[in-house]
């Protein structure tokens, strides 16, 4: 436990220090929330007996956008390129143990999901007049942000197993996860009315369910506690495919 905080310490002073990665990671879902709510806000969507505006609607969406951004996206690529450059080779070979150093990573992601989730309520707070989580709403929504941070860690990681070198990371972490983006309501509302078949790709899959929690916590729409299930069985399914299949060392040939 020890060497696993002082490795969030080293990861948290690296992400600092490198202040445009740090300052886009907290931008990028704030533009998109500014662009979709300038293009759209004065639209409603109707899910369940709630007709909500498209302005708040988006504070939840971005919400769950950027805790999949920095927890899945990042890590990924991320973990590809230093296992590229030879950085976790040279770790894997120190006395630091390989859990410690996975463990940190997750845990700084999660740290860096929680601030997001933070600064896009405040914003939306602020510039659009959503709601604040609070009381049961917002214990509920704090689950289904850890179980969720961390369920998306993990399938980052197990992904890497399937990226071959970091110049294919970017397109094969996009490719895996801005349809599934698209088909769950992030980007574009899914109301009562939307297609049977597009739903039941959705909950298929994890971001489906994670979204949805998401926008119970902050919009006050029906919370399911199945949503919080499949999220976890996807990351309980991510993190042993990675332990089975994990690479410390870059792709020969």
């Amino acid at each position: 436990m020890t060497q696993t905080l002082s490795q969030v310490r080293y990861v948290n002073k690296a992400f600092w220090r490198n202040p445009a990665s740090a300052f886009f990671s907290f931008a990028f879902p704030l533009i998109f929330l500014v662009i979709f709510t300038s293009l759209l806000g004065h639209f409603t969507v109707r899910i369940g007996a709630r007709t909500i505006n498209y302005s708040t609607y988006y504070v939840a969406a971005m919400a769950a956008f950027a805790v999949i951004t920095v927890c899945y996206n990042n890590i990924a690529i991320g973990i590809t390129t230093q296992r590229d450059t030879g950085v976790l080779k040279r770790v894997n070979g120190t006395p630091l143990p390989s859990v410690s150093f996975l463990a940190a990573r997750m845990l700084h992601a999660l740290l860096v999901a929680v601030l997001l989730v933070a600064i896009t309520a405040g914003f939306g707070r602020v510039f659009y007049g959503a709601a604040i989580p609070s009381g049961m709403s917002l214990l509920r929504l704090l689950a289904v942000l850890m179980v969720g941070a961390a369920a998306f860690c993990a399938l980052g990681l197990a992904v890497t197993a399937a990226i071959p070198n970091a110049d294919a990371a970017a397109a094969i972490v996009n490719i895996t996860i801005l349809p599934l983006l698209f088909l769950s309501g992030v980007f574009i509302p899914l109301g009562n009315n939307a297609p049977s078949w597009i739903i039941w790709v959705a909950r298929v899959f994890p971001v489906k369910h994670f979204a949805d929690g998401m926008r119970a916590g902050f919009l006050g729409t029906s919370f399911d506690w199945v949503d919080l299930l499949v999220v976890a069985a996807w990351g309980a399914a991510g993190l042993l495919l990675a332990v089975r299949f994990f690479r410390w060392e870059p792709r020969i040939g």
